[in-house]
């Protein structure tokens, strides 16, 4: 993923014509092995979102505190994707994906037996840290050890993984909560974690350690980075809930993220062997592939955030019903992947990617029009046109990104085209529960407004549910006034989520636009070697 400052950002070298493009069977055993490690890495962002109230339930926990089995995680991940590309350089992709899932595995099974909060928040910051040394790993092989004809199977492939995790995430976590019990969120992953660390410690063979690049380490670029980056997620996920720079705890978080990151961007471009390789950045490509996906962070963490808050607060769902309503994108997803390896080959990598914001944006827009009727058939056409979208814009934003970048650099820069798309969730996330919060209070003072003795059809209403109430022997103006409260509330809740899907729809058009700024990429595929 880093980037090359001299590299031609719109072009992709051609392989010569006499090199052997057959895959050799342990790199592609190994490559597969590594794909279900980042599988269970990401999906292990979401498994839990669904089952919440389970895990605060079987640990006695407060609502205040269950939130953080999640937002540990994602702390220690955040922090640990961009440091992957310099640990795979001094340990080597073969020892660090291994150590890696067999951590991860650990720890899986430590929070499975976790038997109080604070236990827990501790398991799922370990997991999270160590899982994601998995993630970026996987970019970086694929476009270190596949021939550029081969890509157009493997990109897909990559990219279905890193968009369908975390949508299935829910539908995972919903039927294992129901069918067993909390502790199988984390159960699941021992067995597959297992074979991923015996297959990738006896198959990997992509590279060699670089143990003298220790002793250049920069420690305090690693500090600073750590803090700048956890700081920043701790004040997105917890911003809104606690009244952002009202709280003082978010507010001393955001001083500290302000402060780690002027020392880290110093030391990231002053010391010999940086923490992480921002040079990636003067490649065009490069940047604009990790612009495309940080929105699609937005997208993806953002939707798979707001349709079960809705199916949930709205609709009553439980979450084995959100999971199952939730899969239409998955389903959409999967069959759309091979479309679009096949695609990618064939046509402009910028048109595929005009093409999912297009679907995208048609999902969100119809979205604006929610009603609190709205079921699994309204929902069905807008989740097929975002699963449709994801796919056929991850895999050129894939290429894109990664493709022109030169072995050497790549491991670093694919730990940073996955931090843009983590951190894009975050700040989506962040955006979205903000703007629900503050404009649900804008609607509901709108709706007050309008329902007043001097409106008629209020009064109507009013006395109506009122006389249906005394009928029961009840204070029927009093239950009334209650009933015609939780409607307009109710109603500002949908009110709220249509605003959202509008600025979705603003921001996936507005990205339409901005492919223009990308340089026209190679096609990929070719049997000799063309460009991906």
């Amino acid at each position: 993923m880093a980037g090359s400052a001299t590299a031609t950002a719109g072009t992709i070298p051609a392989a010569p014509a006499h090199v052997d493009e057959r895959m050799d069977p342990k790199k592609l055993i190994a490559f597969f092995a590594m794909v279900l490690g980042m599988f269970m890495s990401i999906l292990d962002i979401q498994i839990v979102s669904a089952s919440l109230a389970e895990i605060q339930a079987g640990l006695s926990a407060g609502s205040d505190e269950v939130g953080w089995v999640q937002t540990a995680y994602l702390i220690a991940e955040v922090i640990m994707i961009p440091l992957s590309g310099t640990l795979a350089r001094i340990i080597s992709t073969r020892y660090l994906f291994a150590i890696s899932a067999a951590g991860f595995t650990m720890a899986s099974a430590l929070a499975a037996t976790a038997t109080n909060i604070d236990q827990m928040i501790v398991y799922r910051a370990i997991q999270g840290f160590i899982g994601g040394g998995m993630i970026p790993s996987v970019f970086a092989a694929a476009f270190t050890i596949f021939p550029p004809s081969k890509r157009s199977i493997v990109s897909p492939i990559i990219g279905l993984i890193a968009t369908l995790a975390p949508t299935i995430g829910p539908t995972v976590g919903g039927y294992l909560s129901h069918a067993f019990s909390w502790h199988w969120l984390f159960l699941v992953n021992i067995v597959p974690g297992i074979i991923v660390t015996i297959v990738t410690w006896n198959f990997i063979d992509f590279d060699k350690p670089e143990l003298s690049l220790f002793k250049k380490f920069d420690w305090w670029g690693l500090f600073s980075m750590g803090i700048f980056l956890g700081a920043m997620e701790y004040v997105l996920e917890e911003g809104n809930s606690n009244d952002w720079f009202n709280d003082s705890s978010i507010a001393i978080a955001a001083v500290a993220s302000g402060v780690a990151a002027i020392v880290f961007f110093y030391r990231a471009f002053t010391v010999d062997f940086p923490v992480v390789d921002l040079k990636a950045f003067a490649n065009r490509n490069f940047s604009f592939g990790s612009i495309f996906s940080f929105v699609m962070g937005i997208g993806l963490y953002g939707l798979t955030y707001i349709y079960p808050v809705y199916l949930g607060r709205i609709r009553g769902y439980d979450s084995l019903m959100i999971g199952q309503t939730m899969f239409v994108s998955g389903l959409a997803m999967f069959f759309t992947a091979p479309i679009a390896g096949r695609l990618s080959t064939k046509m402009d990598l910028r048109l595929m990617m005009v093409i999912g914001f297009i679907s995208f944006a048609a999902g969100t827009y119809i979205m604006i029009h929610l009603t609190a009727d709205w079921d699994f058939y309204e929902l069905f056409i807008p989740q097929i046109l975002r699963g449709f979208g994801l796919m056929m814009c991850m895999v050129p934003i894939n290429n894109i990104a990664l493709g022109t970048m030169p072995p050497s650099r790549i491991r670093g820069a694919s730990g940073l085209f996955n931090l843009t798309r983590n951190l894009g969730g975050a700040v989506g996330l962040a955006v979205i529960n903000t703007v629900l919060t503050n404009r649900q209070d804008v609607h509901y003072e709108r709706l007050r407004e309008n329902m007043d003795w001097g409106n008629p059809a209020a009064v109507d209403q009013m006395n109506n549910m009122a006389a249906n109430f005394n009928t029961y022997g009840m204070d029927g103006a009093s239950v009334a006034v209650k009933q015609m409260v939780g409607l307009a509330t109710k109603q500002a809740v949908i009110l709220s989520f249509s605003d959202i899907f509008l600025i979705l729809t603003v921001l996936f058009v507005a990205m339409i636009f901005g492919v223009a700024m990308i340089k026209k990429p190679a096609p990929q595929g070719g049997g000799g070697g063309g460009g991906h």
